[in-house]
């Protein structure tokens, strides 16, 4: 513990914090998934301020999209291997047995957790200096934005273009051993009078599989354009 808050350059004033954010939910029931929720909106607020200062030059959209790859499950898998959380996470008997300390969902999850606990522990600023060191090798351009939408960011584009609130996102169930789980997530556009469902091996697949079954819908409910003088 005392070697990974030199490298996060933060040392807790409540280590509680730190185990917790390290610990899955197969190891206990104080786990990190709630410092995970905290760490994800941090962690978008944190890079959405960086892109705004390296990248001043890009509209919205453009900056969206870079910040969906900066944030997506494989920059935080990349950026907590090179952190070395690997060894630092508690993790049930099942879990470990089945190679969880490698998994990229559960470390990227753990990522977005020890950001949270940061923040908890020091508040905006010191998470926000935190989230600029950990994205320090990380070479900021345009070019990220071409990479292509994930699911979310496509839905929230088409939404946004339409004047339509954002889509709501929730748990429905959790499907199969502590160690070996999957997330049936539901999708929900009260506009369209429409959810719909994805099942995903973490929270974050579950909602971009459901989001891509809600757009798929919405586009092909929209009315296909009127012709001129038809």
């Amino acid at each position: 513990m005392t070697a990974l808050q030199k490298r996060l350059g933060h040392v807790f004033s409540s280590p509680r914090l730190l185990e917790r954010a390290l610990t899955h939910r197969s190891f206990s029931a104080d786990h990190n998934e709630r410092l995970e929720f905290l760490g994800d909106s941090v962690l978008s607020l944190a890079v959405s301020g960086l892109l705004f200062e390296k990248l001043s030059q890009l509209p919205e959209g453009d900056l969206s999209r870079v910040r969906a790859n900066l944030v997506k499950q494989d920059t935080l898998h990349q950026i907590a291997t090179r952190l070395g959380l690997s060894p630092c996470l508690r993790l049930g008997d099942g879990e470990k047995r089945s190679g969880g300390h490698k998994r990229p969902s559960i470390l990227a999850d753990a990522l977005e957790a020890l950001i949270g606990a940061v923040y908890l522990d020091a508040g905006f600023e010191t998470a926000s200096v935190l989230v600029r060191r950990l994205y320090g090798d990380v070479e900021l351009s345009a070019q990220m934005g071409a990479m292509g939408k994930d699911p979310k960011t496509d839905l929230q584009e088409w939404l946004q273009a339409r004047k339509m609130q954002l889509p709501q996102y929730r748990v429905v169930a959790t499907l199969g051993e502590a160690h070996r789980q999957t997330f049936d997530v539901e999708c929900t556009v009260s506009e369209a009078g429409r959810s719909e469902r994805g099942i995903g091996a973490s929270r974050r697949a579950g909602e971009q599989a459901a989001a891509a079954a809600m757009l798929t819908f919405l586009r092909d409910a929209e009315p296909a354009p009127t012709k001129a003088g038809g």
